[in-house]
């Protein structure tokens, strides 16, 4: 029979008094465990104690700064590599001209390394301070840059911080109703990282996904005058107060674009539109051509005003095609791209056209260039991008599919043409074109698709930003002893001969017909409404930004309530 407890304490075999002491350091060892897994890590050193930290927009991004920044005269000096990382991706410094041209959204500036008169966005104006070059880096003097950034820069010698705030974005501030301390996290036990009195301003730190006040368990997130960033209760702060809402800088169109282009040629007057066409929001005239002298061709005349007023009219947003399809010189072309200079005296053409106008934003059409000039197109939209967004008007680029020709595809940079423009549009014809030795379609959905998946994959295209362009015209081919041709034919002007029999692809989604006439064979990819729903369909599959057509007056007359029916445009 067993004894209990008790019994064997009676008879000594148990020491009461050990069994508590191991309990208590049972005990003790768990409280510690506890305290190193959840709040050890609340006071843990802060490795950048011992040097100027860097907080932009109220994030502390001292660990992925690549130089230490430099405080002198006042001023707070960023290195160019820092620069780049942080507010311009595309700084490009030219050791050859001795400068570094900067763009923001706004700004397009140069600046020399040896002197305070920089240009910016067509005038001179002065900076207080040179750049700074040391330890073979070269640094940019962010005081005197506010402007250009659009930021506020700030530095707190009492604690070492530097603090950098976009003023696009919201401001919002409270007061401390009482003397607390600042918690490095959501928890009484975690580490002071700043202490505030009674009456302390705090800048509320705010969560950009949904542009409100960050807080958690009944801790709000908040600055303090000191540029500390920790958290305090939000029953603690009062008198909360919006000092600055977040500014809208988008120039793209809420909800899809559906644009058609409306090509006429330079030798003629621009189109007589009445009445309203439903299924569109933009328009695209053929307004401008560049010429061999960075200089802008116009052919808008009275015509182009009448067109202009209709559009605006009706609602529908204006971005006229500029082209260098006129010019028909590559080498042009590629010496107007080559230099900065020659960029901004295009540039300004541009920007002086377009407010003359009194229009929305443009349509860029380079194409067939040298691939070597790739680097230099995008340094070209790079440039006019912030010159149009700081008037409000939308950028739209239009390239080829991926993977083609030197001179019709890989003079694209289709990634960084995704980021710096508003939109990306993606000419989704010509598969099969002139130059084909087969039969073909000019569009078939699943080569649309492949591509689609392309632009969104391998190159990196938000699909947020990416236009769908589709075309109102197909080819009719002819086969005669072994020698192949083709004709353009309209949409609105394909007939099939009669007894001959329509086959439907399910591959590219279009009807196919095939007839023999006169000793010869002819075959075509029919383009209608069929085909056109089906590509529809793509944009909303992937949930593109929208769908552009080439080009009006090639159209059936039925397509427009298809396109106002399967992308819900909405132009009142």
């Amino acid at each position: 029979m067993k004894k209990n407890t008790k019994q064997r304490a009676k008879e000594g075999k148990i020491n009461i008094p050990r069994l508590i002491l191991r309990i208590v350091i049972v005990v003790i060892a768990l409280m510690l465990l506890l305290f190193i897994i959840k709040i050890a890590p609340n006071y843990t050193k802060d490795e950048f104690a011992d040097k100027i930290n860097l907080i932009i927009n109220n994030n502390n991004i001292t660990r992925n700064l690549k130089s230490d920044i430099i405080i002198e005269d006042n001023t707070v000096y960023l290195s160019v590599d820092d620069v780049s990382n942080f507010f311009d991706e595309y700084l490009l410094v030219e050791e050859e001209n001795s400068r570094i041209i900067t763009t923001s959204n706004t700004k397009t500036v140069v600046i020399p390394f040896d002197s305070t008169k920089i240009y910016i966005s067509g005038s001179n104006i002065e900076l207080a301070h040179k750049l700074m070059q040391k330890d073979d880096k070269i640094y940019l003097p962010m005081t005197d840059l506010t402007d250009i950034y659009n930021i506020e820069v700030n530095y707190y010698s009492n604690s070492n911080i530097v603090t950098i705030d976009s003023l696009n974005r919201k401001l919002v501030q409270a007061t401390s109703s009482k003397k607390m301390n600042v918690k490095y996290k959501t928890t009484i036990f975690s580490k002071t990282v700043d202490k505030v009195e009674r009456g302390d301003t705090l800048i509320l730190v705010q969560d950009k996904e949904n542009n409100s006040n960050v807080e958690e368990d009944g801790w709000i997130k908040v600055r303090t005058k000191n540029g500390k960033l920790g958290y305090v209760k939000k029953e603690d702060i009062s008198n909360e107060q919006v000092l600055r809402e977040e500014l809208d800088t988008n120039t793209r169109l809420d909800g899809k674009v559906s644009l058609v282009w409306d090509y006429y040629s330079q030798y003629v007057t621009a189109p007589v539109r009445d009445g309203k066409i439903e299924g569109i929001n933009v328009v695209s005239p053929s307004f401008y051509e560049i010429s061999a002298s960075g200089d802008i061709d116009s052919n808008i005349g009275t015509d182009g005003k009448a067109y202009i007023e209709w559009a605006h009219a009706n609602g529908y947003k204006i971005w006229p095609m500029l082209s260098n399809s006129e010019l028909g010189d590559m080498e042009a072309v590629s010496k107007i791209l080559s230099k900065f200079e020659t960029r901004a005296y295009l540039i300004e053409n541009i920007v002086k056209e377009l407010v003359d106008a009194g229009v929305d934003g443009i349509n860029v059409d380079f194409e067939n260039m040298y691939m070597e000039d790739k680097d230099n197109y995008s340094r070209f939209l790079i440039e006019l991008a912030p010159r149009l967004h700081e008037l409000g008007l939308t950028l739209s680029v239009d390239v080829t599919a991926p993977d083609g020709s030197e001179t019709w595809s890989l003079c694209f940079d289709r990634n960084v043409i995704g980021k710096v423009a508003d939109y990306i549009i993606f000419m989704g014809y010509d598969q099969n074109g002139t130059s084909s030795t087969k039969a073909g379609t000019v569009a078939g959905a699943d080569w649309v698709e492949l591509n689609i998946k392309k632009f969104l994959g391998q190159e990196g295209v938000d699909k947020s930003k990416l236009i769908l362009a589709m075309p109102f015209y197909t080819r009719l081919w002819k086969e005669t002893d072994g020698t192949l041709t083709s004709s353009v034919v309209n949409m609105r002007s394909v007939t099939v001969p009669e007894g001959t029999e329509k086959t439907w692809d399910e591959n590219t989604k279009q009807f196919y017909i095939e007839y023999e006439k006169d000793g010869a064979i002819y075959k075509m990819w029919i383009e209608d409404e069929e085909s056109l729903k089906a590509k529809l369909d793509l944009v909303n599959r992937y949930d593109l930004a929208g769908a552009a057509y080439w080009s009006k007056d090639r159209e059936l007359n039925t397509v427009w309530n298809i396109i106002d029916e399967k992308l819900n445009i909405n132009n009142d």
